[in-house]
C-alpha cells in the first residue's frame, strides 16, 4: 500500500503517539501478540462464505476454520470485530460457548484437541461492517457506485484487520495454507475476489454467489471483496515458470481505456521476475482489479485505482519526471506479490519488508526500463519524501507500525545497501534468493537482515540498525590536510562502520570510516575536491581544522 503524505500523517500519528507515550491497549496486546489462546493452533484452511447486502451495507456469514493442534488447549481466540454478531460456533456439531473481550472471541472447547490432529470449527456471525472513510490508509468496506449508478462496493483492510469482517486468527504471523472465498452479490454485478474462480451459482432470490480458490498460503488482510459491474479481459505472460494467466477486471465503463494501461502489466512482469525470481502465484494467476480507492497489493487479485494514469495519480514521487512513464500503481502493487505476499513480515513492526522492498523496486522498474543510471536517480529523487519523525521499526508484539518513511528510507537503504556490496550479479542473486528462500513464509525483519549479510560476504547489522532503529541519517565529516584526507562517521550507532566511496580531486577511493578520525594520505588530490557518491544515503560535513585536529567526536 502506498499512502500520500496526507493520509500518512492522519493514519501514522495516532500510532506514533502510543509508541512515543507507550500507551498501548490491551486491545491492542491481544491482536498483536501470539497469546496462548492462539499460540496451540496452526491456521490450516479457511472456508469462508458472505453475503454482501448494499441496501443497508450489511454482510452475513460464515467461516469454517481448519486447523492443526500444536499444544493443550482450553480456550481458542478467534478475532472478529465488535460490529459483528456471533450467532454460533459449532463443533463436531455442538455448540460452543464463547466470552468477548472487545475484537477477540475466547471460545470455549468442549471436545479433546489431540496435539498433531486437524481440527475444524465454524462461526456463523452478522452485522455492519466499519465503513473506510479514507481506504485503503484506515480501512474497511466502500459502498460506492460507478458513474452510471451500478452498485460497486470492495474492501481493504490491511492496518484495520481482517477481523473487521470476517472471523479468523488475525495475525500476519499465521497464513493459511489455502482458502476458498464465496462471495454472494446481487444479480447484475460481479465478485472478484483472490485465487481462481471456482464456479458462480446464482441463488434464484436476486443474487449470485463467485466462488473463488486460493490454493497457496495468503495474508488474511489480502482477502478481499470486489464487486462492480466489471469487464474481464483475458491475458497471458510467458514467464519464467511459464504460461501465467492474466485477468484484468476494469468497470464496464472502462474497458477500452483499461486494455491500454494495464498493458504495463507484462513489463512490470519481467523486469521483476529477472530480479526477484518468479512470479509466487503462478497457480492462482495474476489479476488486476479496479477498485474506488488508489490500491492495495492484494494477492494474486491487485487493487487498481489509479485512475489509469501514469504516475501517482499523475503525479511523480521521485521529483525527476522518471515517475511519469509508468502507472505507479501496477508498478508498487504488484511488488508487493514479491515482498508482503511472498516474503510476510510476522510483525507489522517489521512492516519495511514489504514497503522497504516494494519501493526499492520501483528504482528497479525504471532501472529495467532506461538504464541503471536512471532507476539511481528515481531512488535518490525519493529521498526529499523523507521526514525522519521516529525509527522505521515499529513496537512488536502491540499490531505497530513503523514511520512511515518505512518506504523511501527503507528504499534508499537498499539501494545503499547494493552500493557496499559492489556487485550487481551478486545484489540481484540476494533479491533472488530472499524469494527463494522465504518462499511463501512470514518472516521477522532480522531474519532479512541476516540472510542479506550472509550473502553479501559482510556484516551489515550496524547499517540495519542505523537506518530502521534511529532517525539518524550518517554524516561523513571530512578535511583534507594536504595530501591526506581526514575522516569520521558521526550522527550514527556505536560501532558504525560503513563503507564509503569517495572522489579526491576526481580519483575514486574506498574507504571505511570508523566513529574516530581517521587519516589516510593520497598519492595525489588533483583539484582537491572531496565527492561522496551519491548513491550512499548519507549526510556531508567539512569539519574544522581544529575539530578534525583534536579527534573531538
Amino acid at each position: 500500500m502506498r499512502p500520500t503524505f496526507l493520509a500518512l500523517a492522519f493514519a501514522a500519528l495516532p500510532l506514533a503517539a502510543g509508541a512515543q507515550e507507550g500507551r498501548f491497549t490491551h486491545a491492542d496486546t491481544l491482536r498483536g501478540s501470539n497469546t496462548p489462546e492462539r499460540a496451540w493452533w496452526d491456521a490450516a484452511f479457511y472456508d469462508l462464505h458472505i453475503a454482501v447486502s448494499p441496501r443497508d451495507s450489511s454482510i452475513r456469514g460464515w467461516n469454517g476454520i481448519t486447523y492443526t493442534v500444536l499444544g493443550a488447549a482450553r480456550e481458542m481466540q478467534i478475532d472478529l470485530s465488535q460490529r459483528m454478531t456471533v450467532d454460533s460456533i459449532v463443533q463436531d456439531g455442538a455448540r460452543l460457548t464463547h466470552r468477548r473481550d472487545g475484537n477477540a472471541l475466547f471460545v470455549r472447547l468442549a471436545s479433546p484437541q489431540e496435539v498433531g490432529s486437524r481440527r475444524a470449527v465454524t462461526v456463523w456471525y452478522h452485522g455492519k461492517p466499519v465503513v473506510a472513510v479514507h481506504a485503503p490508509w484506515d480501512g474497511g468496506f466502500v459502498w460506492t457506485r460507478d458513474s452510471v449508478g451500478n452498485p460497486w462496493f470492495v474492501t481493504a483492510v490491511e492496518g484495520i484487520g481482517a477481523s473487521t469482517f470476517w472471523p479468523l486468527k488475525d495475525s500476519w504471523a499465521d497464513e493459511p495454507d489455502s482458502q476458498r472465498v464465496a462471495i454472494t452479490v446481487p444479480d447484475g454485478i460481479m465478485d472478484v475476489s483472490n485465487g481462481r474462480l471456482r464456479r458462480t451459482t446464482p441463488n434464484g432470490d436476486g443474487t449470485t454467489t463467485w466462488e473463488w480458490f486460493v490454493s497457496s498460503p495468503i495474508n488474511s488482510y489480502d482477502i478481499a471483496v470486489n464487486a462492480g459491474k466489471y469487464a474481464h479481459i483475458a491475458d497471458s505472460y510467458e514467464g519464467k515458470n511459464g504460461k501465467l494467466t492474466l485477468d484484468f477486471y476494469p468497470l464496464a465503463i472502462h474497458e477500452d481505456t483499461a486494455r491500454k494501461q494495464f498493458a504495463q502489466a507484462k513489463s512490470m512482469l519481467a523486469c521483476f521476475e529477472e530480479w526477484f525470481g518468479p512470479y509466487p502465484w503462478y497457480e492462482d494467476g495474476y489479476k488486476l482489479v479496479e477498485t474506488p480507492h488508489l490500491g492495495m497489493e492484494h494477492q494474486s487479485a491487485v487493487a487498481y485505482g489509479n485512475h489509469f494514469k501514469n504516475g501517482y495519480l499523475g503525479q511523480d514521487l521521485s521529483h525527476t519526471g522518471l515517475g511519469l512513464s509508468w502507472d505507479y500503481i501496477i508498478v508498487h502493487e504488484s511488488g508487493h506479490e514479491w515482498f508482503g505476499n511472498n516474503i510476510t513480515a510476522k510483525d507489522p513492526a517489521d512492516m519495511w519488508v514489504h514497503e522497504g522492498f516494494t519501493s526499492y523496486s520501483e528504482g528497479i522498474y525504471v532501472e529495467c526500463q532506461k538504464g541503471k543510471a536512471a532507476g539511481a536517480r528515481y531512488l535518490r529523487g525519493l529521498r526529499a519524501n523523507i521526514e525522519n519523525d521516529r525509527p522505521v521499526v515499529g513496537v512488536f508484539g502491540v499490531n505497530n507500525e513503523g514511520s512511515g518513511d518505512m518506504y523511501y528510507k527503507g528504499a534508499n537503504m537498499l539501494h545503499t545497501v547494493r552500493h557496499i556490496v559492489a556487485d550487481d550479479a551478486k545484489w540481484k542473486d540476494i533479491l533472488r534468493g530472499l524469494n527463494s528462500t522465504f518462499r511463501r513464509q512470514t518472516v521477522s525483519g532480522e531474519q532479512v537482515e541476516r540472510y542479506i549479510s550472509q550473502q553479501a560476504g559482510t556484516d551489515l547489522s550496524k547499517v540495519f540498525a542505523q537506518y530502521l532503529t534511529t532517525t539518524k541519517i550518517p554524516a561523513f565529516q571530512y578535511r583534507l590536510d594536504g595530501q591526506t584526507l581526514v575522516y569520521r562517521w558521526s550522527n550514527v550507532v556505536d560501532g558504525f562502520d560503513m563503507p564509503l566511496r569517495v572522489a579526491v580531486g576526481g580519483t575514486p577511493w574506498l574507504i571505511r570510516p570508523g566513529t574516530s578520525w581517521q587519516r589516510t594520505k593520497l598519492p595525489a588530490i588533483g583539484d582537491g575536491a572531496v565527492v561522496v557518491d551519491p548513491d550512499f544515503f548519507v549526510t556531508v560535513e567539512r569539519a574544522s581544522t581544529a575539530g578534525a585536529a583534536s579527534g573531538t567526536r
